[in-house]
This record gives structure tokens, sequence and C-alpha cells, in this order.
């Protein structure tokens, strides 16, 4: 048993707490609201003490022993159902507690800088601690129904953060979108959990996992297909990813919270922790791999078009979540397992830089409207950046190193989880007899090289050449005298990212390589030898040749499209080698600027049909046969109320006269039937 099992309550609880604090002091005092500092504070400890107690947590576990269980009460009792309040402490369990209060951590420490200007901090701090509670329910949870509430918790937390400018009517559609689609997924994945319960009679993973034996082989594809399409809303996969772009609309630290460690990770997390079933249904397997890696390639592609900087972000947080559905598909789930914990590092380190570099580009635009020059331009367009690195040294480093890692570069943390990823596709073409993975493994090669590409694009763009918005505006002739690092408290938390970005890969160090210079069965791959037993997992079968050839080609790849990007976009070249790509592509490069018009053919096809069926049938229908049916019967009984008020004369006599008549009908009726 885990020695520090009794704190789990106060790993879920604090975040709760913190919510309610500056929740309930924010709504009923105004100066509670000017207490800016207490209010990070407690925000900030709620979330931080419950990364320590993980740690602790983390130090009590061993690879081979069961999972502990902390049960606080019966939650729902109904006949022979009982479904518990009740935390699940294992390898899985505690990997994603430490990667969502640490890096939520961190993004609590920089939200205090980004937002201390917000009229909203109270508000931004508590929906903050909402997010991580819900989230912490739905990696600890012991059982599906608990997960599912923490599940939809993350849902309602992420549709407040994203729309927290609800003023400005695009973030607030941008909110409504996000809950929307995530509506779809979810209902999918409520029928899955109603078969699995079912088939076994129960929602608690310990049970499900001894008596998988009990779902049919049919059964077990339906149930884990509905729980995938559950998990393509939450993680933004086809058809469900175009919420997550325009996510963007919430403040940074937002998107960083959702986009790296928290709630897009939700659907790898919910089929891992099933992987057991989804080993019985290959095909369900297949279906996952192959839209895990159609989206990779799709969001790629649509990256390479963007010139919002969080945009690009974006779409690179759908091209990443799709090659960890490829590795779930591909039967890799400690590998998916690796990915979302890099990811997390270098992804929150991105996202929390480019709200460095906005953070500055509103200072230019605030400065220049003080000096009497209203020059207005997007903050977030690199098109108007450039030659930020002088200006922003520590933004620069950190976020240098972060696209190093997720270009996939030796040694930093994306090189490890991307290739370890591709060889485990090739190795599922094997294990599995599919030739579809060859194609998967290539479609993700190909989405790798662009992924480099794309992010050196960014970087260099963003960072390097001349600040270019003097340029664009007469008005903004000297500005980059305003252009400024941003504070302590903003960089810090980028400058761990940025360690952790380089370093996270080696928890993952692939055994191969020191076997093959030593001669000798190593075990330094820990994530493996930790996770084992979590998951199931195929075993990797290929050749030590072949896994030095991938992991050859994942360095070529890498290098080959950054040097690329170097090339092309480091030099104040920027616009003319946009210029050149869209040539290159012609038509290709429209539909991906266009996004592959997925949102005007769900609106054509889908939204708008059901707007018109509403109006014209649905809407006729209730009006004349629901309210129709409801008119007549209260029409019925107000015209026999009507009829029946005569009999109320207020004459005693006449109604002695009406109980004795019903006495002699009832007397009567008694005696002759």
């Amino acid at each position: 048993m885990n020695p520090y099992l009794d704190l789990v309550p106060f790993l879920i609880g604090l975040p709760l707490l913190g919510f309610l604090v500056n929740g309930i002091m924010g709504l009923s005092s105004a100066a509670w609201r000017k207490q800016k500092t207490l209010i990070a504070l407690i925000a900030i400890v709620s979330v931080a003490v419950p990364f320590f107690i993980s740690v602790l947590l983390f130090t009590g576990l061993s690879a081979d022993a069961p999972a502990d269980v902390y049960r606080l009460f019966t939650w729902i009792q109904a006949g022979t159902f009982t479904s518990d309040i009740a935390w699940r402490v294992d390898q899985l369990s505690i990997i994603m507690a430490l990667v969502v209060t640490g890096v939520g951590s961190l993004i609590h420490i920089y939200s205090m800088g980004y937002m201390n200007d917000d009229e909203g901090y109270w508000k931004f701090f508590a929906y903050l601690n909402l997010f991580i509670f819900a989230m912490m329910n739905l990696v600890m949870a012991n059982n599906l129904l608990l997960l599912f509430l923490g599940w939809e918790g993350v849902g309602v937390s992420s549709y407040l953060l994203i729309g927290f400018w609800y003023s400005d009517m695009a973030k607030s559609s941008a909110a409504k979108k996000a809950f929307v689609y995530n509506r779809i997924g979810d209902f999918a994945f409520l029928i899955g959990m109603f078969l699995v319960f079912h088939f076994v009679g129960s929602i608690d993973f310990d049970v499900i996992f001894a008596s998988l034996h009990m779902i049919p082989d049919d059964a077990a594809f339906w149930i884990a297909l509905l729980m995938f399409i559950g998990a393509t809303g939450k993680s933004a996969q086809i058809p469900l990813f175009v919420w997550l772009p325009d996510a963007m609309a919430g403040p940074t630290p937002v998107s960083a919270l959702i986009h790296a460690a928290t709630m897009v990770t939700s659907g790898i997390y919910l089929i891992t922790r099933m992987s057991a079933l989804y080993v019985m249904a290959p095909t369900a397997m297949l279906i996952v791999a192959v839209i895990g890696a159609l989206t990779a390639f799709i969001a790629a592609t649509i990256a390479l078009t963007q010139h919002d900087i969080k945009r690009v972000l974006a779409y690179s947080t759908v091209s990443q979540l799709g090659f960890m559905f490829l590795a779930l598909g591909s039967g890799a789930f400690i590998a998916a397992m690796f990915h979302v914990v890099t990811h997390a590092f270098f992804k929150a380190c991105l996202f929390l830089g480019s709200g460095s570099v906005i953070h500055a580009m509103h200072g230019v635009e605030h400065k220049l409207d003080h000096d009497g020059k209203h020059v207005h331009f997007d903050p977030q367009d690199m098109r108007f950046m450039g030659g930020l690195k002088k200006f922003m040294p520590h933004t620069y480093k950190t976020f240098l190193i972060a696209t190093i890692a997720i270009a996939g570069i030796p040694p930093l943390a994306g090189f490890f989880s991307k290739d370890e990823i591709l060889a485990m596709t090739v190795n599922a073409g094997v294990v599995a007899a599919q030739p579809v993975y060859y194609i998967l493994w290539g479609l993700a090669v190909v989405t790798a090289f662009m992924t480099a590409f794309y992010m050196f694009r960014l970087t260099f763009t963003t960072f390097h050449g001349r600040f270019k918005l003097p340029e664009k505006f007469a008005e903004a002739k000297g500005s980059e005298k305003y252009l400024h690092e941003s504070p302590f408290s903003m960089t810090a938390p980028l400058w761990v990212l940025a360690v952790l970005s380089i370093v996270g890969g080696f928890m993952g160090f692939p055994d191969f390589i020191v076997e093959t210079f030593t001669g000798t069965p190593a075990h330094v791959n820990w994530l493996h030898g930790w996770l084992i037993g979590v998951a199931s997992e195929f075993d990797l079968v290929l050749a030590k040749g072949i896994k030095w050839m991938i992991l050859g080609l994942s360095v070529v790849v890498a290098g080959a499209a950054s040097y690329m990007a170097y090339r092309m976009y480091a030099h104040d070249n920027a616009e003319a080698s946009d210029a050149r790509v869209t040539a290159m592509f012609g038509g290709l490069y429209a539909i991906w600027a266009d996004k592959y018009r997925f949102d005007e053919f769900y609106e054509g096809y889908i939204s708008n049909p059901i707007v018109r069926l509403s109006d014209k049938v649905l809407a006729v229908f209730d009006i004349k046969v629901i309210d129709g049916l409801v008119n007549l019967t209260a029409g019925t009984v107000r015209f026999a109320g009507s009829l029946f008020r005569y009999v109320q004369t207020g004459v005693t006599q006449s109604y002695a006269i009406a109980l004795v008549l019903g006495t002699i009908l009832v007397v009567t009726m008694l005696l002759f039937g």
C-alpha cells in the first residue's frame, strides 16, 4: 500500500478549495478583487501543493505493485448498482497527475504577469483552479462515472476559460463551438460506458479489467469505437478537431493549459486506461491509427499556411495529438503516454513563449496609442514581428529550445518520443500483419518533416531578421524601442519548461542504443520499465538494424526540414519564401490555407440543414401538434369546469340533495352489482 495514500483527498480537494475561495470572495468583495498578489498566491498554492503530493505518491509506487484505491464515500446507490467517489493511485494516474499539477503550477505562475492588468484577475484564477480540479478527477478516478464527471468538468471549465473575454462575440462563439463539439463526443463516450456496464455489471476499473472476457468481440469493437469518438472530441481528432484552433480566443495561459498537458490529452489517457479492451478490438485500433495519422498530416499542412503565432501552435497541437493516436492504434500505449509527457513540456513552453511575444507586441501597440499614433495591428501576426531575439533573449532562447524539441532533433525530448512512435508503427505492421501500418508510417514521416519545417518557420519569422512593424506602418517608425522582455514571473516558467524539454526524453531512452555499444542487455528505458503492466502493449519485434534505420531517418528528416526552414526564413526573406511556397503548391496551398473547408462543410451540410429542419418541420410540429395537444387538454378541462360551475350554487339544500343521491347510487351499486 502506498504510504502517502491518505493525502489523496488533498490532491483533489485543494484546487477545488482555491476555486471556492477566490470565486466566493471575488463575487462578494470589491476589496478582495484588488488583492491580486493574494489571489494569485492562493491559486498557485492550490496547485503547487498537489504537485508535491503527487511527487510523494510517486515515490511510494513500485512497478509491480497493484493499484491503491482511496474511497471517500458512496456516491450513488440504486438497487445493486453502487458508485463511489474513489481515486486510483497507480503508475498511469500518478504520471498524469505529475504532468497536470506540475505544468499547471508553472502556468499559474506565468499568469501572474500575463493577466496582471485584467479586471477579471480573480475570476481567471478561480477558473484555472476549477479546471485543475476537474482534470485531477478525470485522471485519478477509479471508475468510469467519476472519470466522466471530470471529463465533463474540464469541458465546462474550458468553456469558461476560452470565453473569458465574453464581451467579444468572436471569443464567445469560440467557447460555444468548443462546448458543442465536445458534447458530440461526450454522447458517444456515454453510450460506450453504458455498454460496458451492460456486459460487465460494473463501472469500476478493477472489475472491468477482470471481466473483459464477458464482453463479446463485436461489442468490444463498438465500445472501443464509441470511446474513441469521445476521445476525438476532447483530443481534437477528425472529425471533431475544428474547435481547438478557435480555442485560441482565450488568454494565452489558457491555450497552454488546454493544449499542452491537460484537456486535450484526456482522450489519450482514456484509451490508455482502457488499453486491455482495445487489444481485444484490433479493427478499432486500426481505425484509431488511421484517424490519428490523417489528423496529424492534415493539421500539419494547415499549420504551414498560418501567420497567427498561436494558430500555428494550435494546429501543431492537433498534429501532435494525431501522432499520439497513431501510437495508440499501433499498440504503443506507453509510447503515446511518453509523447504526452514530452509534448506537455515543449508545447507549454511554446505557448507561454508566444504569450510573452504577444504581451510585448501589445505593449508596443499601447505605447503607440499613448504617443497619439493610433496604429492598430494584430499582435499575434508573425508578419509584424521579426528581430525579437535582440529584445527578448530569454523568450527567444526558451522558444528555440522547445522548437528543437518538437522538431525531433536529438537529444531533446521530442526526438525520443516521436522516434518511438515511428518505430512502433512499423512494428505494428509486423505484429498485426497489416501492411496499412507501413503507409501510416510513411505519412507520419512526411508529417514529421512538415512539423520541423513550420516550427522553425515560426521561430525564424518571429525572432530573426528585422522588426517589420515599422515597415508596415509609417507611424510605427522607431517602435522597436518599446519592445521589452517579459517579467521574471513569466520567463522563469519558460526556463523550467525549456530544461524539461531538454532532459525529459531520457526517461524513455531506447535500450537498443546502449545494447549496441555495450553488447549487453540494458534497461535504461525507465518509462517502459515503470509503466509495464499498466498498459497492454505489443512487443517490439523489430531487428536492431531496422531500429537504427528508423532512428537515423528521424534525424535526417528533422535536420533537412530545419535547414530548409533556416535557408528560407532566417534572413528577412519570410514573405518571399511564403510566396514561393504558395506558388509551388498552387491549389493545394489554397486548400490548406482554407483549412480544407471543414467548418464550411459542417455549416453547409450539417448545421444549416438542421436549423432549416427545425424551423420548417420541428417548429411547426411543436406548435401545431405538441402545443395543440396541450391546448386541447387545457381547453377540455376549462370547458368541463365551465359546465360544472353551475352545480356550485352555494345553497346548502342543493348540496344535501346531491349527497343523498350520491349515497343512494353507491348503495345501489353495492347491493345490485
